[in-house]
């Protein structure tokens, strides 16, 4: 894709979260209406869209390209986890936080913000990856992610690995499997349901923004380091990386966006759940999440 087109896109993107910011300003967006949006997105729409966009048929990955898929996502989650405990040392972030830094380096927004930027800005065959990254996120979010924010008192919940999106991500992998063929009438089902989730994503990323004191994180130096090697350096050596076993062009676009996005709103949501402090997870995504609207522009255009 061009650079003029990767611009566009992600200033359509770019506005739709402008739309959602003045929403929230003029407190269109309320408190009581944004969870609720965002429990419909993330259990409805993302799930539908998933699924719309696999029985399309416009998806032409072999099986072998799948594959390698499953096993680059399972490297990728591996070096993150490792990295999640070597950055906040390097950094030096006081032991009180190095937990969350580590959750942040990890869990990014691969679902909320993966799924419609690559919707809107990579071919079809992307979502294939796409899809794979977020069955293993669940997978080890709510394992190692969850022992870690309780720094070890939590157990793991596998029960809740099976949520409505990763069942729907399974569900349509096996469609891309196996090659099923649903009904017309479930096909536009799922596109109907799926189509919002672009737009309700981006306006519920724009009002989060507009709630947050964005200028008093941008001053954070040691978050500016943070991003400078898990946003900026780990997704470039992705690249060069996947370049060297000769992957495909989608394959590396793919997971460039999937280390490229912001930190992740689950750790936060599980960090009010069970009493521990949200500070430092809270200004890790409002900074992450705008500073990401220009990094996968630059990385989109350029490779």
């Amino acid at each position: 894709m061009g650079t003029i087109v990767v611009i566009q896109q992600m200033a359509v993107i770019a506005i739709l979260a402008g739309a959602g910011f003045w929403l929230q300003k003029r407190k269109v967006l309320t408190p009581q209406s944004t969870p609720v949006i965002s429990r419909i997105v993330v259990d409805i729409c993302n799930p539908a869209l998933i699924v719309s966009t696999i029985l399309t048929g416009n998806i032409t990955v072999s099986h072998r390209d799948f594959l390698g898929g499953v096993y680059v996502s399972a490297g990728v989650y591996f070096l993150f986890i490792l990295l999640g405990y070597v950055i906040p040392v390097i950094i030096r972030i006081p032991r009180d936080e190095r937990k969350f830094y580590t959750l942040m380096c990890i869990y990014g927004n691969v679902g909320f913000l993966g799924i419609p930027v690559a919707k809107a800005i990579l071919p079809e065959n992307a979502m294939i990856y796409v899809i794979i990254c977020n069955v293993f996120y669940c997978l080890f979010f709510y394992t190692h992610g969850i022992i870690t924010l309780s720094s070890g008192k939590e157990k793991m919940n596998l029960r809740k690995v099976f949520s409505p999106g990763v069942i729907m991500s399974v569900f349509a992998l096996v469609i891309f499997w196996f090659d099923l063929k649903l009904p017309d009438f479930v096909v536009k089902i799922a596109d109907y349901i799926g189509s919002p989730t672009v737009f309700l994503s981006m306006v519920l990323l724009g009002a989060s923004v507009a709630r947050s004191n964005l200028l008093e994180s941008i001053k954070d130096i040691k978050l500016w380091a943070f991003i400078l090697v898990r946003l900026v350096m780990v997704p470039l050596v992705t690249v060069m990386a996947l370049s060297a076993i000769g992957a495909s062009e989608d394959m590396i676009r793919t997971f460039c966006l999937m280390c490229a996005v912001p930190v992740g709103n689950l750790p936060m949501i599980q960090a009010e759940k069970t009493g521990e402090r949200t500070d430092v997870l809270a200004k890790g995504i409002i900074v992450t999440t705008v500073f990401s609207f220009i990094s996968i522009t630059v990385f989109m255009s350029i490779i």
